[in-house]
C-alpha cells in the first residue's frame, strides 16, 4: 500500500496536474529547469600567523588572557629542554606594551628566577632600555623558547619550532606596535631570513602592521665591544620610532 501513495503522489499526471503546455514548454518549467548554480559556503579564511611557520592549530587562539597563557606553558613538555631545566621562563613587562623585546632562550639566571633578561645581559638591556627612553612599564620581554638550553647555548630549530606558538600567542596578546628581536635566533625566526644579525639589524622589516628591527643580543655586548655602537645606533632609530608613535596616540 505504501506503495501505491507514492507512486500516486509522484505519478507525472498528479505532478502536473492543471498545467498547460505551450510553446516554451510547461508553464511551470522555469521553477524546474536548471538555472544559475547557487554559490557555495564561503571557506574559512586561512590562518596567517606573524611568527612564520606557526599553524591555527598550535597558535592558542581559544586563549584571551596572559595568565590563562602562562598556566598552560607552565605544563608545557613539547621537548627536551623542560626536563633539564629548574622551571619555565614565560615573559616580564606590560602585557599590553607597545614595544616587545624578543631574545633567544633563558639562562641560568633566569632558569633560576623565572624571569627573561635578569642577569648581566638582562641589567645591560636595561640600562639600553633607560637610555633609549623607553620605560620599563611600557615593554614586555620573551624569548623565542622558554626553558633553558643546555650550558646556555643557543636553541636549536627543533625547539624554537616547538615552541614557537607560545610566542606567536604572546604577540597576538600583547599587539605591539613594534617588535625588537634581540640577536641570530628570534631575528632569524621572526624576519624569516637566514642573513646574519650584522645584515639584518638596522632597519624596519613589517608585518601585519607591526614594526620590525633586528639588533645584537645583549649578551653580544658583553662578549664583543665593538657591537655596542651599533646596537646603541639601532636603539636610537628605535627611540625615534616610539616617540613618534606617541606622538600620534
Amino acid at each position: 500500500m505504501g506503495d501505491e501513495k507514492i507512486g500516486g503522489l509522484f505519478a507525472e499526471d498528479y505532478l502536473f496536474e492543471g498545467v498547460a503546455e505551450n510553446s516554451k514548454g510547461w508553464a511551470l518549467g522555469d521553477q524546474f529547469m536548471p538555472g544559475t548554480p547557487l554559490p557555495g559556503p564561503t571557506p574559512a579564511p586561512l590562518y596567517k600567523s606573524f611568527v612564520p611557520g606557526v599553524k591555527k592549530e598550535e597558535a592558542y587562539l581559544d586563549i584571551e588572557s596572559m595568565e590563562q597563557l602562562r598556566g598552560l606553558n607552565l605544563e608545557c613538555r613539547r621537548c627536551p629542554l623542560r626536563e633539564g631545566c629548574i622551571q619555565v621562563v614565560f615573559g616580564r613587562g606590560n602585557p599590553q606594551a607597545d614595544v616587545m623585546l624578543i631574545g633567544e632562550g633563558p639562562g641560568g639566571d633566569e632558569d633560576e628566577q623565572g624571569q627573561p633578561f635578569v642577569g648581566r645581559a638582562g641589567q645591560l638591556l636595561d640600562k639600553i632600555l633607560a637610555a633609549s627612553e623607553l620605560p620599563q612599564e611600557e615593554v614586555y620581554i620573551a624569548n623565542m623558547v622558554k626553558c633553558r638550553p643546555p650550558n646556555n647555548r643557543l636553541p636549536n630549530p627543533n625547539e624554537i619550532k616547538a615552541c614557537r606558538g607560545w610566542l606567536e600567542a604572546q604577540i597576538r596578546l600583547v599587539a605591539p606596535k613594534i617588535i625588537i628581536c634581540l640577536g641570530n635566533a628570534a631575528s632569524q625566526s621572526i624576519i624569516d631570513s637566514k642573513l646574519g644579525i650584522g645584515k639584518l639589524r638596522g632597519r624596519w622589516y613589517e608585518r601585519s602592521g607591526i614594526k620590525i628591527m633586528a639588533t645584537y643580543h645583549p649578551a653580544a655586548l658583553l662578549r664583543t665591544e665593538s657591537y655596542k655602537r651599533p646596537t646603541w645606533e639601532d636603539f636610537k632609530i628605535i627611540r625615534d620610532e616610539y616617540k613618534r608613535l606617541r606622538a600620534s596616540n
